[in-house]
């Protein structure tokens, strides 16, 4: 079972305040990301950056390669494919790259990634995962036990996240704390990992 571009949604995106999982990792990565782009409006012109060009090329090719291959070694029966997915309570929106149907009657999101493995899981990689979950079991009405991230950078290998209510519970948390940003204009602190400001659209404005 493959569905192209699905529809699946909660929430009336035009009228309800929402963010995207891609906007929650800009925020792992440094809160004040979500200052600048969301309370004084100034972009960060990703678009000339390598890897999320790289990361789009990828996207696009796997969606026309990779349409009719069914990941079996994942326990996998069935996928929707690029489903647009949102959630009014969550206040998030995206689009999960596949949604797995596994043989228990569980489903799973598949994420790719312009990335290499590691056996360390980044935690923006991880609530992203959780986050894409939360969504599918609000709209598909179904468990969602675990995720899988592909790694393209290192021969598409696989990675498996087992989700707890703690991992849940954490998601529903940064998705909130992003809301305390963007509603309020708190203007939050900066990342702990200075090396992360070496590279930042935003260094020459952030005090």
């Amino acid at each position: 079972m493959t569905v192209n571009r699905g529809q699946m949604t909660s929430a009336d995106t035009e009228s309800t305040p929402m963010i995207t999982p891609s906007e929650v990792i800009e925020h792992l990565f440094c809160p004040r990301f979500t200052y600048f782009m969301n309370c004084l409006n100034i972009p960060q012109h990703e678009e000339l950056r390598y890897k999320v060009l790289k990361g789009r090329e990828i996207h696009k090719g796997r969606e026309e390669s990779n349409r009719d291959y069914l990941r079996k070694r994942l326990g996998c029966v069935g996928k929707d494919i690029s489903v647009y997915i949102a959630s009014a309570t969550l206040g998030v929106r995206g689009v999960v790259d596949e949604v797995l149907h596994l043989t228990d009657d569980t489903l799973a999101p598949l994420d790719y990634k312009y990335a290499e493995y590691s056996d360390f899981t980044f935690e923006t990689h991880k609530v992203q995962s959780v986050l894409y979950a939360l969504l599918i079991m609000e709209n598909y009405g179904k468990p969602v036990r675990k995720g899988f991230i592909c790694y393209v950078r290192s021969g598409s290998k696989i990675k498996e996240i087992v989700y707890s209510e703690k991992d849940f519970r954490h998601g529903r948390e940064v998705v909130e704390e992003i809301f305390q940003v963007i509603l309020k204009g708190f203007y939050p602190r900066k990342t702990r990992g200075q090396n992360r400001c070496i590279d930042c659209c935003y260094r020459n404005i952030c005090v």
